[in-house]
């Protein structure tokens, strides 16, 4: 098997998970099989109890691990499902040794980073499977927690030929400085004697910048790094990263990489990426805007629909608004998403704009707690169930429409206790949902913790098979409601699940498409 290990220097951020994607998308393009390790130097078990405004989003695979962001790149990239098996972290490998040591697995030695924690390492790398693995590693060298994770990559490569099985691609961030009007490129150059260190030395550098670099300077970067000048490639920011596996093949990256693994590539390349060039004219009202991140595979999903980027609306500033303000802010948009998400703060702002959505006529789209604000909104100012509520928001709410799923409150830990995963969903064949997907069972994923209280608010949907009325529709179950529609509207649709981490380069998700078709329609109207 043939390995690709993606390190980062100077800082983080700069692009190593699209980079180690499009290299992935660029060598399967090419016929070979390619599996995917994220390396996270965190200690945290997995990402789902972390801040999306400091790290991102959790990213879901179908087995119901959650996951750094990169994974939704590589699903997106390769146009495959990861899993948990895609995915380590520092904490599941110091967990693992402290189990071991626990049981007496060790024989009584004593249990050090060298060769026990390494040892762990090593074994879930030996699980990948495929012609070439690629294995990026999270941060950036130097980074104490990486060490341990840089040691057990280079005992590997050395276990099971250095030189002929294993290309390490150093990606690296270059500054441009206006005031001299050059690139500095000493950041690098100590990055890479840092990565020499800990006895790796790059095959390939990749140079991250914000313009292109010049060819002085990829001849300076060759010469302090240790390596040809054609392993030096610069990859300017692109304003489409779906652009860049033909980038990285134009280049001839993918060309060196296997000319070192001994592998002869197919004579064409072919590689078709979504432009996105419609607008539609729609805007995501949120909670998490620190950081583009946080909603990386909604944005995404609608990029790869060929649609602009939304506008980004903070919930919060919704919600000091008088009427009057909130339409002038509210009305050129010809859609609205609402995403998921925990915790109160914001929520007024977002039932804001979906009654404002509801009543205007506006193509609305919400995904999970979207599709639970939704039903809020229903039945306050529908229903007239003053004071509806979630208890995750008001747990002395009088008319609790959301609540907690009845197995969640056992529960006494946050990490890894939601519903999550795929699951099959029966949909109603009378609902715009089934006429978006052309079938009765679907399957999709999961995170979350409440749901729609059937029990004690029945009468307030409508679940009946066999035609759409026009209150509140159930248009999708499993053993909880899934999604809710209004049918007289030209598009409003509520779910449960997410369909964006399903959403791919060859494949966008339908429901996106269809949201953004039927905005699209409605722009200039509103």
């Amino acid at each position: 098997m043939k390995y690709v290990t993606i390190t980062g220097g100077v800082l983080s951020g700069i692009g190593k998970g699209i980079t180690a994607a499009s290299i992935g998308a660029s060598l399967q393009n090419q016929g070979l099989t390619v599996d995917v390790l994220k390396i996270d130097p965190y200690l945290n078990v997995d990402a789902g109890t972390m801040n999306p405004n400091q790290h991102g989003e959790v990213f879901v695979t179908e087995d119901g691990y959650e996951a750094d962001l990169d994974l939704g790149h590589y699903e997106r990239f390769l146009g495959k499902n990861m899993t948990r098996w895609n995915n380590v972290t520092a904490g599941q490998i110091y967990s693992n040794v402290i189990a071991k040591e626990r049981k007496g697995e060790y024989l009584g030695a004593t249990v050090q980073m060298i060769p026990h924690v390494t040892a762990e390492i090593k074994e879930r790398i030996s699980k990948l499977k495929g012609d070439v693995a690629i294995i990026e590693i999270g941060g950036t060298v130097g980074d104490i927690e990486s060490e341990i994770f840089l040691e057990a990559i280079r005992e590997f490569s050395m276990e099971n030929g250095r030189n002929e099985n294993f290309v390490f691609v150093h990606v690296t961030y270059i500054p441009y400085l206006k005031v001299t009007n050059e690139f500095k490129t000493k950041p690098t150059q100590q990055s890479i004697q840092i990565l020499r260190r800990a006895g790796i030395s790059p095959d390939v550098i990749v140079l991250r910048t914000e313009k292109k670099i010049s060819h002085h300077t990829i001849k300076k970067v060759a010469l302090f790094g240790g390596v040809k000048e054609e392993s030096v490639f610069g990859l300017e920011d692109a304003p489409n990263v779906y652009s860049i596996p033909q980038k990285i093949h134009t280049l001839g990256m993918d060309k060196l990489i296997m000319e070192k693994f001994g592998i002869n590539g197919k004579n064409e390349f072919n590689w078709e990426y979504p432009v996105p060039n419609k607008d539609a004219k729609i805007a995501m009202v949120g909670k998490y805007l620190a950081t583009d991140d946080a909603y990386k595979s909604v944005l995404e999903s609608v990029i790869l629909c060929g649609y602009k980027k939304p506008e980004m609306i903070d919930s919060e500033s919704l919600e000091g608004l008088q009427n009057d303000e909130l339409e002038s802010k509210l009305q050129g948009y010809a859609g609205f998403i609402i995403p998921g998400g925990f915790g109160s703060r914001g929520i007024e702002g977002m039932i804001r704009a979906i009654k404002y959505a509801r009543e205007h006529d506006v193509p609305l789209l919400g995904l999970c707690l979207g599709m639970q604000l939704m039903i809020i909104e229903y039945a306050r100012n529908v229903e007239n169930l003053k004071g509806a509520n979630s208890t995750e928001f008001d747990p002395d709410t009088p008319y609790p429409v959301i609540d907690l799923m009845e197995h969640q409150k056992k529960v006494l830990k946050l990490g890894g206790t939601m519903r999550l995963g795929a699951e099959e969903i029966k949909v109603s064949k009378w609902s715009n949902l089934y006429n978006i997907y052309k079938r009765e069972t679907i399957s999709e994923r999961h995170r979350h913790r409440y749901e729609a209280n059937l029990r004690d608010f029945r009468d307030m949907f409508r679940l009946k098979e066999e035609e759409p009325s026009d209150r509140l529709n159930v248009s999708a179950l499993s053993n909880f409601v899934e999604a809710v529609e209004l049918p007289n509207k030209k598009f409003y649709l509520g779910v449960q699940f997410h369909p964006e981490y399903a959403s791919k380069v060859s494949s966008p998700h339908p429901i996106f498409m269809k949201f953004l078709e039927k905005s699209f329609e409605n722009k200039g109207k509103n």
